[in-house]
């Protein structure tokens, strides 16, 4: 696939993944045009006289609550990366009504809007809570993943092509816990809700380069999750903060002892790669099947949990993520 040619739009483009995402781009693919759609003008206006003021870029202030906003913005767009959402799980308990306004009807109408407007192809980032949801996030995040899916259906006599990326926790992203362990370092004491705890963990550059590449690999319908290492939370902690005292405080609402990417029952249309399993649409029958002369089924019965992993990463593994985050704490850069 040549991006040079390819007009790329992405929702939510102030985030910690749209910026990494953003200057990737710039860097290895050179697109003819990217535009940063987000609701935040500061945010905009600092990346525009900063070291994101580039001759590619343009700025878009809207929200995807807004689908004619949308419909204006997708004006010519080829490719729409559909990053925007609400995801802090304690904010969408507290705010349920807000989570569903950006991250169900938002989401369906970036869909609506790239249907109506031409767009060749739209990949929406998903996140491991989608699977068994246990909080309203991962709630959202399941009927939004549903959306993207069977919007095929109606994009079938069309160009347009839906899909989704669904992995897990970013280090270092907004919201994640690595800036929070490092914050409470300096007091001594860290705090966990369960040393029982297990996470899916990837850095910002790996989701990235996987959605660049599920970008470039897409059919339509499908459901991408990388195969990536599971932590657990307490050796987190330890490679942050190894003097310190760990202090067990409880789940939260909401919260899981363990994550899972792929569940036993998305498994009897799962195929497995190297890399990356591919969830085939379910009953639709438009697109994205040819994946099974690409890869092999996975089992009956087979599930991906962040504690049935095959891969794991310990204290020293896990110290080799965090530590590029650190020199930006020091320095205010990371974002908590």
């Amino acid at each position: 696939m040549d991006w040079k040619d390819k007009v790329v739009l992405i929702t939510g483009g102030t985030g910690s993944f749209g910026k990494k995402f953003i200057k990737t781009l710039l860097a290895e693919k050179q697109p003819k045009k990217i535009i940063v759609f987000s609701r935040d003008e500061l945010k905009q206006y600092e990346m525009s006289v900063g070291e994101y003021n580039h001759p590619s870029l343009r700025y878009f202030i809207g929200d995807v609550r807004d689908r004619d906003r949308l419909l204006r913005a997708m004006h010519g767009v080829d490719i729409v990366v559909h990053a925007a959402a609400l995801k802090q799980v304690p904010a969408c308990e507290y705010n349920p009504m807000e989570a569903v306004k950006t991250n169900i009807i938002g989401t369906s109408n970036v869909l609506e809007a790239a249907l109506d407007a031409g767009v060749s192809k739209v990949l929406a980032l998903s996140t491991d809570k989608a699977v068994s949801p246990a909080n309203l996030y991962g709630g959202t995040k399941l009927v939004a993943e549903k959306l993207v899916v069977q919007s095929n259906a109606y994009a079938a006599g069309s160009l347009t092509r839906f899909s989704c990326v669904r992995y897990g926790n970013v280090v270092g992203s907004r919201g994640s816990v690595v800036p929070l362990f490092l914050k409470q370092r300096s007091s001594g004491s860290i705090t966990i809700t369960d040393d029982r705890m297990t996470r899916f963990w990837l850095s910002l550059e790996q989701g990235v380069h996987f959605v660049i590449s599920c970008i470039e690999q897409m059919e339509g319908g499908e459901v991408f999750v990388p195969k990536i290492p599971s932590t657990k939370v307490i050796d987190l902690a330890k490679a942050i903060a190894p003097q310190a005292r760990i202090e067990i405080i409880g789940i939260r609402q909401g919260e899981k002892l363990h994550e899972e990417l792929l569940s036993s029952d998305e498994a009897r249309h799962t195929i497995e790669l190297e890399h990356m399993f591919v969830v085939q649409p379910a009953e639709a029958t438009w697109f994205g099947y040819s994946w099974k002369d690409r890869g092999k089924p996975v089992p009956e019965g087979f599930s991906f949990t962040s504690d049935n992993n095959t891969e794991w990463l310990d204290v020293e593994g896990i110290k080799k993520y965090i530590s590029p985050f650190e020199d930006d704490f020091a320095n205010g850069r990371l974002e908590g």
